[in-house]
């Protein structure tokens, strides 16, 4: 008869090895790639010390990905572009050099529109040395002590004041719709690209009226890129609803490409 101890120990012994062998060959992923001998890992410089829960990796990067969710962080460690040491019990946790590591994909995705494939490509190059990393951006300590990038709302008034514009012209483009402000009347970050643009814009005669083709142009794109992920976020797992997003971000990138190319060619028959 086996005993009660006995049975436990047994239970545990799965978990125990979990944790000397990578989690990505249990997933059926390629691990992360390590760097040569003599090389630190990127970013470098930075605490490998793991104590971070993935709720702690939450809080400091929700403040700059507010849509990051849990699901999105272990679809990146599927990926092999993560990898959080595992405790005894299974449970993940996270140092500082990988916040860092996950900032950097995530900023990747955000602003260039880059598939992850290539990013990762990216990081393996940064892991051996072979690239310079981002330049590091200023933080503010949270009160937990993780430092994380600061952020900006705006409100009609501190946008129309980073944009260089009159409160005026930003209640224009709202009104014109180009501009949507939140529930509680605050912009996105992306706000100020807008303004800036619609300021130069503005110098040429074209106003927040004729910029309303172009709020109805992207509308248009979104619903594309929505009817191409609609089965990725019909789905209940995690992995699928991460997918979604990445897809989302790709192939709202080809459309912003084909957009760019169609309107310079239009614009190269206006030329003498």
């Amino acid at each position: 008869m086996v005993s009660a101890g006995a049975g436990a120990r047994r239970h545990m012994e799965p978990v125990e090895s979990s944790v000397t062998s990578s989690p990505h060959a249990e997933a059926g992923t390629d691990a992360v790639a390590e760097a040569p001998e003599g090389v630190e890992r990127w970013p470098r410089g930075i605490s490998r010390r793991a104590s971070m829960r993935i709720s702690d990796v939450l809080a400091a990067l929700q403040i700059e990905f507010p849509a990051v969710t849990t699901s999105k962080l272990r679809f990146l460690e599927e990926q092999g572009l993560v990898e959080p040491v595992r405790t005894p019990a299974g449970y993940r946790q996270y140092s500082p050099a990988d916040i860092e590591r996950l900032r950097y994909v995530l900023r990747q995705q955000r602003d260039r529109y880059m598939p992850l494939k290539v990013i990762g490509e990216h990081l393996a190059a940064l892991d051996a040395g072979e690239e310079d990393g981002p330049a590091p951006r200023a933080r503010l300590a949270a009160s937990d002590g993780v430092r994380s990038s600061a952020v900006a709302r705006w409100t009609a008034e501190t946008l129309a004041h980073e944009a260089g514009v009159t409160r005026d012209f930003v209640e224009d483009l709202v009104r014109a719709a180009v501009l949507r402000p939140g529930p509680r009347g605050v912009f996105e970050p992306w706000a100020r690209e807008v303004v800036v643009a619609a300021a130069a814009l503005s110098e040429h005669g074209i106003d927040a009226r004729h910029l309303r083709q172009f709020r109805a142009a992207a509308d248009r794109q979104a619903d594309l890129v929505e009817q191409v992920v609609a089965p990725w976020r019909g789905q209940r797992s995690a992995s699928s609803r991460a997918r979604a997003g990445t897809l989302a971000a790709e192939v709202g990138e080809l459309c912003t490409q084909m957009h760019t190319a169609l309107v310079r060619a239009a614009v190269a028959d206006l030329a003498p």
